[in-house]
C-alpha cells in the first residue's frame, strides 16, 4: 500500500508515467482516476447537510450521517471516471486535449482500458448505488429518497453529455451541491425538506460554483474550438471571469443575511478569516488568463494550464472550512445556550 501516493492524491491530481501506474496499488489507482482531490467538496456538503440537521435540533442517526457522506463521495467519484470515459470516447479528450495537460486522462494516457475504465466506473457506481438503497431502506422506503436517488443518476450519467456542452454544466454543480446533495441530505437525515437549508446553504455551494466556472474560463478557447459550449464560452471570458467574482463576494453577504434574520448565531461569522484568501486572488480574476505560465505559479498536478479553477478551489476550500467551523460552533452553542439566540 503506497500511503504517501494516498496522501498526495487527496491533495493534488498527480502526474504518473505508465511504469509508475503499473507498480501502484489499487486504491492510489482510484484515487488518481477519479482524481480525489476534488472530493473534498462533496465531503463538506455531506457534512453540512447533517450540521444543518442538528443546527435545527433533529438528532441525527452518525451510521446513517456516514452512509449519506460515503455515498455522495462515490457518486461524485463514478462522475469524474464516466466524464473522462465519455469525453474520450467521443474524441474530446485527443490531440493533446486540455484535460489530458492538467492530469492525467486514465484512458487517452494508456493507463487504462477502455474496459477497466469501465469497471472502475461500474464498481464506484454500484457501491454508490448500494449506500443510496440502505438509506432508502432503512427510511421507509421513501418515494422522496428514491426521487433523490434518481435525480443524482442523471446528472451522474448525463452531466458530462449533454448538459456541458449545452451551458448547463455550471447550473447542474449549483443544483447538485445544493438543493440535491445538502437539501437532500438534510431530508435523508430528517425526513423534512426545509428550503431554509436550500437557501443557507448557498454560501458554500457558490463557492463550490466558482471552482467549475474557473475551470471553463481556463479551456474556454479550447471548448470553443471543439463546439463544447460550456456558459463561460456563451457569455465570454470577461462576463465569466466577473460571474466568479460576484459568487465569491456573495456568500459573506449571504452570511450576513442569514445572521440578522437570526437563522445563523453570530458565530459563524467567523467565515470573514477567508477573507484573507480572497485578497490574494481576486486581482487574477480581474484580468484575462495568461498566454504562459506566470512565474512562480505551480505547473501539472493540478496547476497550469488550469490557472482559475486552482485558485478558485484554495478559495472554495478556505471558505468552506470556515464555514463548516463556523456551523459547528453554532450548533453546539444552541445546544448549551438554547435560549441565547431566540
Amino acid at each position: 500500500m503506497n500511503f504517501a501516493m494516498w496522501r498526495k492524491a487527496l491533495t493534488v491530481i498527480p502526474d504518473v508515467s505508465k511504469e509508475e501506474w503499473d507498480a501502484l496499488d489499487i486504491i492510489s489507482k482510484w484515487l488518481i482516476a477519479t482524481r480525489a482531490a476534488v472530493l473534498v467538496m462533496t465531503f463538506l456538503s455531506a457534512v453540512l447537510a447533517g450540521l444543518f440537521a442538528l443546527h435545527d435540533g433533529y438528532p441525527v442517526n452518525p451510521l446513517a450521517w456516514l452512509v449519506l457522506t460515503l455515498g455522495l463521495i462515490l457518486a461524485h467519484a463514478a462522475n469524474n471516471i464516466f466524464n473522462d470515459y465519455t469525453d474520450y470516447v467521443r474524441g474530446v479528450d485527443k490531440d493533446n486535449y486540455f484535460r489530458t495537460q492538467y492530469g492525467p486522462q486514465p484512458v487517452a494516457d494508456g493507463l487504462l482500458t477502455k474496459r477497466q475504465h469501465l469497471t472502475y466506473f461500474a464498481i464506484t457506481g454500484l457501491l454508490a448505488l448500494t449506500c443510496g438503497l440502505f438509506l432508502i431502506l432503512t427510511n421507509g422506503n421513501d418515494p422522496v429518497i428514491w426521487l433523490l436517488l434518481g435525480l443524482g443518476a442523471v446528472f451522474v450519467l448525463f452531466y458530462t453529455w449533454p448538459m456541458k456542452g449545452l451551458a448547463m454544466g455550471e447550473i447542474a454543480v449549483l443544483i447538485v451541491w445544493g438543493p440535491l446533495m445538502i437539501g437532500g441530505g438534510y431530508y435523508v437525515l430528517t425526513g423534512q425538506w426545509v428550503w431554509n437549508v436550500v437557501w443557507a446553504s448557498l454560501p458554500y455551494v457558490l463557492g463550490v460554483t466558482t471552482v467549475i466556472f474557473g475551470k471553463h474560463i481556463d479551456k474556454r478557447s479550447i471548448d470553443k474550438a471543439k463546439k463544447i459550449f460550456t456558459l463561460p464560452v456563451v457569455i465570454g471570458e470577461k462576463a465569466a471571469r466577473f460571474a466568479v467574482l460576484a459568487m465569491m463576494v456573495a456568500p459573506y453577504l449571504l452570511v450576513i443575511y442569514l445572521v440578522v434574520i437570526r437563522y445563523f448565531t453570530p458565530v459563524t461569522l467567523v467565515v470573514f478569516l477567508a477573507v484573507p484568501q480572497f485578497l490574494k486572488i481576486y486581482p487574477q480574476f480581474l484580468k484575462p488568463k495568461p498566454e504562459t505560465r506566470p512565474e512562480g505559479f505551480p505547473e501539472g498536478q493540478g496547476g497550469w494550464p488550469l490557472y482559475f479553477a486552482p485558485q478558485a478551489f484554495v478559495n472554495n476550500r478556505a471558505f468552506g472550512m470556515w464555514f463548516m467551523l463556523g456551523l459547528i460552533a453554532d450548533v453546539v452553542l444552541r445546544l448549551v445556550l438554547p435560549n441565547f439566540w431566540m
